[in-house]
């Protein structure tokens, strides 16, 4: 008897990659896309609507990420298998992605057989989250909670900010502070995180997860 085709929903938010998207899948003769999603609260009504057996989706949607959309779908149909098809690429998205239950996160500049291949492999109960990938993302993720406990709340606004583009003045504006103790707090993440430009701080603040 022959087997079903893995049924795929796309959740992603650009038209115009979901339709490139649906069109590698259904030219597969062991995959299909019964539907599309481009919204967190879409893909979950979807998914409780269409009974996926896998989906693909990006990470950042307009109405939250993928893993947000990923735990809904969870909650529903736990049997679903999730794979990220992301332009994300930091240790961050990886940790929520795998925290969600996903089994795959694959970036966008891969070949388009590379995400044929990965379906394949997941809708077959594997997973290209290997125990040494894993383990270090767990490790990563340690290092990071322990960087954001020896920040301050206050210390933690001005990286976010500084990590946005704002200039010190600008921060001191903003928080109702003086451009003294904005000062004061930028010394401090220097010597706390080695944070001493505005390119760093955009670097650091999306490590910790600070800003998107």
């Amino acid at each position: 008897m022959k087997a079903e085709p893995t049924r795929v929903l796309v959740v992603e938010d650009h038209q115009v990659v979901a339709e490139g998207l649906a069109a590698l899948i259904n030219d597969q003769k062991d995959m299909k896309v019964i539907g599309h999603a481009g919204s967190v609260s879409e893909s979950i009504a979807r998914a409780a609507e269409l009974k996926p057996d896998l989906v693909l989706m990006d990470f950042r949607l307009i109405d939250g990420t993928g893993a947000d959309a990923a735990s809904g779908i969870r909650q529903l149909r736990p049997e679903t298998k999730l794979i990220f098809l992301t332009r994300e690429d930091s240790d961050a998205a990886r940790f929520a992605a795998l925290e969600a239950g996903a089994s795959a996160f694959i970036h966008k500049s891969r070949a388009a057989q590379d995400v044929v291949d990965a379906i394949r492999t997941v809708a077959g109960g594997g997973s290209l989250f290997t125990p040494r990938g894993i383990a270090q993302l767990l490790n990563n993720r340690r290092e990071v909670e322990a960087q954001l406990e020896r920040l301050t709340a206050r210390e933690k606004e001005v990286l976010r900010l500084m990590a946005e583009g704002m200039a010190s003045r600008e921060i001191a504006s903003k928080l109702g502070i003086s451009y003294t103790t904005v000062r004061t707090h930028i010394r401090s993440l220097g010597s706390k995180l080695g944070v001493h430009s505005k390119l760093e701080a955009i670097v650091k603040a999306r490590e910790l997860a600070i800003v998107e």
